[in-house]
């Protein structure tokens, strides 16, 4: 029995450790740790290979042992940030199968103000917005407050409590800030006030073509600070500084449940959204929940964290362990390259990592 080979692919961190971002592009290597892992100890012949300015490796690599599929991890070069999309189109190129979405949807997640077109265009609930190139900003008339945010940057860069804005000038001021720090454009949008969640979807091995993916039950974003002046919103210190007030005061709760036809309605939304932008095998979309029961898609990410609380917590709720999605994603890769794996070549290990 030939044992199936698979290739773990993760972007090495190029920022100093004191760098104001480097926790988001650090995490990458618990994920890869963790995977590694788990499909060493399902079976699988898995090597890893982490990649920063030089593709070359990664060539040099699948030239020399070309695995039967890549474990696709690479979140793109933090200097680079465009790379994700780079390295999944390079594995497009060379026809070697990988897990997670292909390059046109990371496109799309690296770029929200495509995404919100397409949104719009697909009759799916998003924000109303404008794009800006330049400062000072054209007069916002969709009512305040409005959240601002960089157009090509994703884990929460760019977004911390000054990202709100209640005037004219507050705006003219952050599209200022956020031209000068990440370029442009801005995508400046209606704030909407109300719950936030998470929302994970992932397409299941052996399901019928056309089958939509499956909703894993709710993960929200608790906020409980009510300083004056803060408002509620997953900035990068909520998201990433664990000493910090935000991140204490925004809590991820997984999984929390709404009422059945709500979570029907938002479940429609979200597979809509998965196929209009192209996604496979997992993604995920932040979604608002206004006081009147309206949901509007914030952003999809078509390259979520892997051990997040809200994506194992929603597995386990469904009868699904980590261990097992990982495994699954490497099989559906694997069959995806053309090749069967035989009964029993792998396994699906239990309680490998504890994420």
């Amino acid at each position: 029995m030939t044992t199936p080979s698979i290739l773990v692919l993760y972007n090495e961190p190029v920022l100093p450790a004191d760098h104001p971002d480097a926790g988001s592009e650090h995490d990458i290597l618990d994920t890869v740790n963790d995977a590694f892992k788990v499909l060493k100890a399902a079976g699988f012949d898995a090597t890893r290979l982490g990649v920063n300015y030089d593709p070359q490796p990664l060539l040099d690599r699948l030239r020399a042992k070309r695995p039967d599929a890549v474990f696709n991890l690479f979140e793109g070069i933090a200097t680079q940030t465009g790379t994700e999309v780079s390295a999944a189109a390079l594995l497009e190129w060379l026809n070697v199968p990988f897990t997670g979405c292909p390059s046109p949807a990371l496109a799309l997640g690296r770029d929200k103000v495509r995404t919100k077109y397409i949104l719009s265009a697909a009759g799916i609930p998003t924000p109303e917005f404008a794009v800006v190139e330049s400062a000072p900003a054209p007069r916002w008339r969709r009512g305040w407050p409005a959240i601002v945010k960089p157009a090509y940057q994703d884990a929460s860069v760019g977004i911390d409590q000054n990202s709100v804005v209640t005037s004219q000038k507050q705006l003219d001021d952050r599209v200022r800030f956020v031209l000068a720090n990440y370029g442009p454009p801005v995508l400046v949008e209606r704030f909407i006030p109300g719950r936030e969640f998470h929302v994970n979807m992932i397409e299941e091995r052996g399901a019928a073509p056309g089958t939509p993916p499956r909703v894993l039950p709710l993960c929200e974003i608790a906020f409980t600070g009510d300083a004056p002046g803060r408002w509620p919103i997953y900035t990068f210190t909520a998201k990433w500084h664990e000493q910090s007030d935000e991140y204490r005061t925004s809590p991820v709760r997984a999984p929390v449940e709404i009422p059945p036809d709500d979570f029907a309605r938002l479940e429609r939304i979200a597979q809509r959204a998965f196929r209009a932008l192209q996604c496979r095998d997992y993604a995920r979309i932040d979604v608002r929940m206004d006081e009147s029961g309206h949901f509007y898609v914030l952003e999809m990410n078509p390259n979520p964290y892997l051990n997040s609380l809200a994506l194992v917590n929603g597995l386990t709720a469904v009868g699904r362990s980590h261990e097992w999605m990982l495994v699954e994603m490497a099989l559906t890769a694997i069959a995806r390259g053309g090749k069967d794996v035989p009964a029993g070549a792998v396994k699906v290990p239990r309680v490998v990592v504890a994420v």
